[in-house]
Parts: structure tokens; C-alpha cells; sequence
């Protein structure tokens, strides 16, 4: 394998909260291989997902593009003829596979299940995993959406969900994300003999429901709440299959030209479906940390992240940046480190190479998101939501809300009537800003009614 150029490997958990690493504030479980890449890397307190849900946040993260420049907006469903990504929509596997690199994906897709929407149709040579939303972690079958209704297939129902190179296996009893580390390392050796640089992503599963953790996992956090027990073991699973994977990396000899992320795609999940006893109340397994919000909401507890860059002499080490950064920016850092001309591809996302080399310019950024009805706007120390949505314990919602997130990081104190010049001044360049997505939306992707743009499908909260 050629080491003239850098290889890439990203890893992304789900509906993991921003407090959920010992490196960023757990004190109840240790991450240790995550907080060692943290150590001898970046780690970003400012880190944000474009999406404060799976499909959209991932596509954003493939793409360097916000959601609806994507082509996806909404939680895809799960059956076998779900429209997904579409071609026209390059990944960066796309374009590093053009670029000469050998480039695999181990875990959960949820881009599209129907044929052209698979990893393969998007630039991954060699793939593994599942294409819906989640699967049970030891019989990989998808039973969410179970007997509902869905105008494309009429009834959905519990579908065996486990693929390698499009190829449905049964790999029956294996917990999922242990299957990833092995994988992983079985397409790193398969990658390393050819003469090329690589791209492998890790999508992993966890802690995405159902909450799911071998015994030797739940018996190391047993003294902790089962609700917390269970996040707890289900992460340091995937700690465990970071060092694994990084581990194999080093053997082969490229721990020095290998750049690395890690990140979430979207805060703590509070639906009642993480309990696995009929309770129907929010659950508080998962930490935003001090932030308020949660999965599905524009407030910092639904779209801030861990967030951690590594890259052995090349990039700072050891260094806290608060610098606001998004998963988008991923794909325009890795194609800047690949020697890729970024003006040749639509890119939302900024490339953070000079940033990770100390070499900041300190310009003040913005960054918008959107959710349904929800939109958000960050410029600088000033955060906007407008028709925010929250789980019935935080109260009232209101339609138009500013913080000071230097002074207020939970967003306790609602700002906007004593600012109104800069609720203003935000209010208009949020809402400009939806107002293109929305006309690119419906010249590119021909979805312009509500129940097309969401893919038929929303969470429920009580």
C-alpha cells in the first residue's frame, strides 16, 4: 500500500451524547481508547452534527453538503424498497475511489435500501453491514416499523437485515459490534495488499436502540442503573473495537499516515422504545452533558457532538479547540488532505487541515440547521432556534429563542427580546438560508410536499 498520500478511516456512533466519553465528561465509565486518540489529537468542544437525526446527518457527513443539498431530509425507513441517497449526490468514497483509493464501510448505512441507493452505488468497493435504521444486535433483524402501514410496500415487517458486497449473510448470535472490529480488520489486510491508499468507514450501531450488550459488559457497569448500565456497556463495546481497529492499523505500519475522526450523528435519544420493559417514559440513559435538547432537536443537546481528530505529526496534539466545527466538514478536510482541488465539488463543509495546524484565521463562522419545522442558526457566541422542539419535561418551546451560548450553554435564558437587533439580524439569515435549501430541494430532488420530503416517517415523544 502506497504511503505517497494519506489513508482515512472515520468512525461514527449513534444517538450518542456529547457527555457520553470519559474524554468529555463521563465520570461513571472510562473510554480510554477514545480518550487516547483525543490525547494525541484534536478534540473539539464545539463540534456539531448537521442533523439531530440518522439519515440526513450521515448523508451530510458522506457529502460535505447540508442535508437538503444532499437530497436527504428525513429518517429513512426500513424496507427493501426505500428510495435513499441519490446517485447524483457524490460521497466521498465516490470521489476517493476516482482518486485511486481502495475504500470500504463496516456498519449501519441507512441511506436507502433499494438497489441504487446501496453503499456499493456510492462508491464503496468492499461493504458490510445493514441498510435500515437499526437491527436487533445478535439476529441483525430489523423489527422497528413492525406491522405499520407504508404506502410503498403496504405492511412492513421484521426483515432479516445483515449484507456484505450486497450479498445477504447470517452471521446469527454475533453481537454487532464486535463484528464490526472483526471486519474491519479483515478488510484493513485485504486493503493493505493492494498499492493504494485507503478509505474505510465505521458506522457503528451503538448505542442506538434496542439496547443490546454482552454480559461481560453489563457485568463491569453492574452497580450503575440499568439504564445507564446498558449505555455504558454498549459504548465501551465500541471502545473496545476502536482499539482493535487502530490497533491493526499501527501493525500494518500506518499509524503515522493515517488521518482519523471520530464523531456521533446526533445527541441522546429520549424515546420510551430504549426501555426494554413497557416503560413509557423518556429515557435518560444517554447525557447531552450541561446542554439542553436531545435527539430530534435543534437545541445544542441534539446537535453537539464528540468530536475528535487524529493524525500523528501532521496535526496538533493534545489540543481543546473550540472552534465550531460540523460532521460536513469532514469529507472537504479528507479530500484536502488527499490532495483533491476542492473547487472542483460542491461543498457546504470547510476543510479543518490549516485549523488542525495551529494556522487559524479566527473568522467568525456560521452555521445553519434545519429538522422539520425546526431551523437554527450559530454565528459566533449567538445561537438562534426558531419552532424548536423539546420532550414535554423541559415545558413550553418558544417559537423564537437566543442564546448566548459563551454565557449560557445550556440555553437556559431565552435572549430575544432584549436583543431584538441581533434576533433580527439572525432570524433573517436562518430563514434565507432554509429558503434556498427549499428551492434547491424542489429543482433538484422533485420532493416539495411535506409527507416526500420526510420519507413518510417521524419519531415519536411522549
Amino acid at each position: 500500500m502506497s504511503e505517497k498520500r494519506p489513508n482515512f478511516i472515520v468512525f461514527l456512533t449513534d444517538d450518542q451524547g456529547y457527555g457520553d466519553l470519559s474524554c468529555m465528561g463521563a465520570t461513571d465509565f472510562k473510554t480510554p481508547s477514545l480518550d487516547k486518540l483525543a490525547s494525541e489529537g484534536i478534540r473539539f468542544t464545539d463540534w456539531y452534527t448537521n442533523c439531530p437525526v440518522c439519515s440526513p446527518a450521515r448523508a451530510a457527513l458522506l457529502t460535505g453538503r447540508y442535508p437538503g443539498n444532499t437530497g436527504i431530509r428525513g429518517i429513512l425507513t426500513g424496507h427493501r424498497k426505500t428510495k435513499g441517497l441519490p446517485e447524483s449526490t457524490p460521497t466521498l468514497a465516490t470521489i476517493l475511489k476516482s482518486e485511486g483509493y481502495s475504500t470500504s464501510m463496516v456498519g449501519k448505512w441507512h441511506l436507502g435500501l433499494e438497489e441504487n441507493s446501496r453503499p456499493h452505488s456510492h462508491g464503496f468497493e468492499n461493504w458490510f453491514g445493514f441498510l435500515a435504521g437499526n437491527v436487533d444486535y445478535y439476529s441483525h433483524i430489523y423489527y422497528y416499523g413492525a406491522n405499520m402501514q407504508d404506502k410503498t410496500v403496504g405492511l412492513v415487517n421484521p426483515t432479516h437485515d445483515l449484507w456484505e458486497n450486497n450479498k445477504e449473510v447470517w452471521m446469527d448470535g454475533e453481537y454487532f459490534t464486535e463484528i464490526i472490529a472483526d471486519k474491519c480488520i479483515e478488510y484493513l489486510r485485504k486493503m493493505n495488499k493492494n498499492d493504494k491508499p485507503f478509505f474505510l468507514y465505521v458506522p457503528f450501531n451503538a448505542p442506538h436502540y434496542p439496547m443490546h450488550a454482552p454480559k461481560k459488559y453489563m457485568d463491569k457497569f453492574a452497580h450503575l442503573p440499568w439504564d445507564r448500565q446498558v449505555m455504558a456497556a454498549m459504548i465501551s463495546a465500541v471502545d473496545d473495537a476502536v482499539k482493535d481497529i487502530m490497533d491493526e492499523v499501527d501493525r500494518l505500519g500506518h499509524s503515522e499516515n493515517t488521518l482519523t475522526f471520530f464523531t456521533s450523528d446526533n445527541g441522546p435519544s429520549r424515546e420510551s422504545r430504549n426501555w426494554l420493559d413497557n416503560n413509557l417514559d423518556p429515557y435518560y440513559g444517554g447525557t447531552a452533558g450541561k446542554f439542553k435538547g436531545h435527539k430530534v432537536s435543534l437545541f445544542e443537546g441534539g446537535i453537539r457532538e464528540p468530536g475528535i481528530m487524529h493524525w500523528p505529526g501532521k496535526i496538533q496534539s493534545g489540543v481543546i479547540s473550540s472552534e465550531p466545527c460540523a460532521s460536513m466538514d469532514i469529507a472537504p478536510t479528507v479530500l484536502d488532505a488527499a490532495g483533491v482541488d476542492l473547487s472542483n465539488h460542491y461543498l457546504d463543509g470547510e476543510s479543518l487541515l490549516e485549523l488542525a495546524k495551529g494556522k487559524s484565521d479566527n473568522k467568525e463562522r456560521t452555521i445553519f440547521w434545519e429538522y422539520l419545522e425546526q431551523t437554527a442558526v450559530r454565528k459566533g457566541k449567538w445561537k438562534l432556534v426558531l419552532k424548536g422542539k423539546l420532550i414535554d419535561a423541559y415545558g413550553p418551546v418558544p417559537d423564537v429563542h437566543l442564546s448566548n451560548l459563551e454565557e449560557d450553554i445550556s440555553e437556559s435564558n431565552n435572549l430575544a427580546d432584549k436583543e431584538p437587533e441581533i434576533t433580527e439580524e439572525l432570524k433573517n439569515l436562518a430563514e434565507n438560508w432554509r429558503d434556498k435549501i427549499e428551492e434547491k430541494w424542489k429543482k433538484d430532488y422533485g420532493a416539495p410536499n411535506e409527507e416526500q420530503r420526510l420519507n413518510n416517517f417521524q419519531l415519536k415523544f411522549r
